[in-house]
């Protein structure tokens, strides 16, 4: 390989195209994250939910515990995970950091790096499910949990969270004015602060659906149901045109007014949904308005919108849920809020195509074959575009080298030696690394200069090796 030279535009254009796919608004690009709830004795074997979920647009899933079934199935997937410490195990983490690292150790710690465990979340919508809750026990807790992925060094890999119900607020209209609720000032001072200091997510659990039910005279149904048809002024001059918005900025409007309204606190949706079957004379609830909502929650997701307050800032979103969970509690509703029954069959139809996932559509009920359920998505890794020139050059010398890449194709006279750039060869080296030893999350880190994509970054005659 020799010292860079000048590139013609075509060249130019070649080079950056398949970040510019990367970093473009396009559908097919993002990805979806979705819950799966198990309350259920009808439900498919973990093993085929991850096969067919390696089939669809769904990159995420949030689970409410650490079923060790669960963690085994989506290990080596490239689909992320989100375990959580149930409500009921909150106080005993809390009281004592050793009991966070035992349950570290016995639960998660044993399927890590194969399956992609990317948070940690504190409980559930912990300091509005029980009066009776200690809301000390929840900071500590996740304090705790913290320590212990510190001291492993897992601290940046493995967030710590807890997700909210629009209860912690004290009222959510108008989004500007919204702040937390008196009761949970110090507990969510707190939590905000920590969150802010590590760079983890504050989650919100934010439905539409049960502000209609308690107000369906004031609330206008498409409003909630995402329509874009109706607009609500907020004092400030915001205008929302969903109700979906106007919660994800009362959160961040609260956050605020904790006097966080400068440090960067990413807001994620945790749970958003809309259920197929209700209690008797709930006449918004219908299989077709829950596709409705659910539709344009993906293709809200799927185009990386942001809020009238921070109008360029994504929101990662995660659908609740995956199935219908009959041994739910509660009303009618509550077991109802699936894409898909037990048996496996679509409650409605619903779009998770994903166009760079290799393989056939799976359904739950079909027989795949081993190659079809390991195949996965199409996935490819390669150089970020502004990482430093010196570690790019060490990383491409241990791919060509140690790493036993065959680099032929990016030296002089090679399909890919154009564009003759540093990250360009790069990039087909480490692809070429990662998908030899298997497409592990880690083997794309290299020094954190690597980013796994689902855009090809093919060119011309240069292809790029995937599985």
């Amino acid at each position: 390989m020799q010292k860079p030279i000048a590139m013609s535009l075509a060249n130019l254009l070649l080079f950056i195209f398949p970040f510019l796919l990367q970093l473009s608004p396009l559908p097919q690009v993002s990805g979806l994250g979705i819950n799966y709830g198990t309350v259920g004795n009808n439900l498919p074997p973990p093993k085929r939910v991850a096969q067919l979920l390696q089939s669809t647009l769904i990159n995420k899933v949030k689970i409410y515990d650490t079923n060790p079934e669960i963690l085994e199935a989506f290990s080596n997937t490239g689909i992320d995970l989100i375990v959580a410490v149930e409500n009921s195990h909150v106080a005993n983490l809390s009281s004592d950091p050793h009991a966070a690292d035992e349950w570290f150790t016995s639960r998660v710690a044993p399927f890590i790096p194969a399956t992609s465990i990317v948070a940690i979340n504190i409980g559930n919508e912990y300091l509005t499910a029980d009066d009776k809750l200690d809301q000390k026990a929840l900071f500590q807790a996740i304090q705790n949990m913290h320590s212990v992925l510190l001291a492993r060094g897992l601290d940046r890999k493995i967030k710590v969270t807890t997700p909210h119900s629009m209860a912690v607020l004290a009222s959510s209209f108008p989004p500007s004015a919204s702040t937390f609720a008196v009761m949970l000032l110090p507990a969510m001072t707190a939590i905000v602060g920590f969150l802010a200091d590590t760079g983890a997510p504050f989650m919100v659990n934010a439905y539409p659906y049960f502000a209609y039910r308690d107000n369906p005279r004031t609330i206008n149904l498409e409003y909630a149901l995402l329509g874009n048809g109706t607009r609500v002024q907020d004092p400030k001059g915001y205008v929302y045109t969903n109700m979906l918005d106007a919660q994800i900025d009362s959160v961040r409007s609260a956050i605020a007014s904790l006097g966080f309204g400068n440090r960067s606190i990413k807001i994620v949706v945790s749970e958003s949904g809309w259920p197929s079957k209700g209690e008797a004379g709930e006449t918004a609830v219908t299989p077709e308005n829950a596709r409705t909502y659910n539709t344009r929650l993906i293709e809200r997701e799927q185009a990386n919108k942001g809020t009238p307050m921070r109008p360029n800032e994504n929101i990662d979103i995660f659908l609740f849920s995956l199935f219908n969970e009959n041994k739910k509690q509660g009303g009618e509703s509550e077991r109802n809020f699936g894409i898909f029954n037990g048996d496996g069959s679509k409650v409605y139809e619903l779009d998770l195509s994903c166009q760079f996932c290799s393989g056939d559509k799976l359904e739950f009920g079909e027989k795949t074959s081993a190659a079809a359920s390991t195949r996965g998505p199409s996935v490819w890794c390669v150089a970020k575009p502004h990482a430093d020139d010196k570690v790019i050059q060490a990383v491409l010398d241990f791919c060509c080298g140690p790493g036993g890449v065959d680099c032929r194709e990016i030296y002089e006279n090679g399909d890919c030696f154009g564009p003759d750039k540093i990250h360009a060869h790069a990039s087909y080296a480490m692809n070429a690394y990662y998908q030899m030893h298997g497409r592990n999350y880690w083997n794309c880190d290299f020094k954190g200069t690597g980013l796994v994509t689902f855009s090809d970054p093919s060119y011309g005659r240069c292809r790029y090796a995937h599985q």
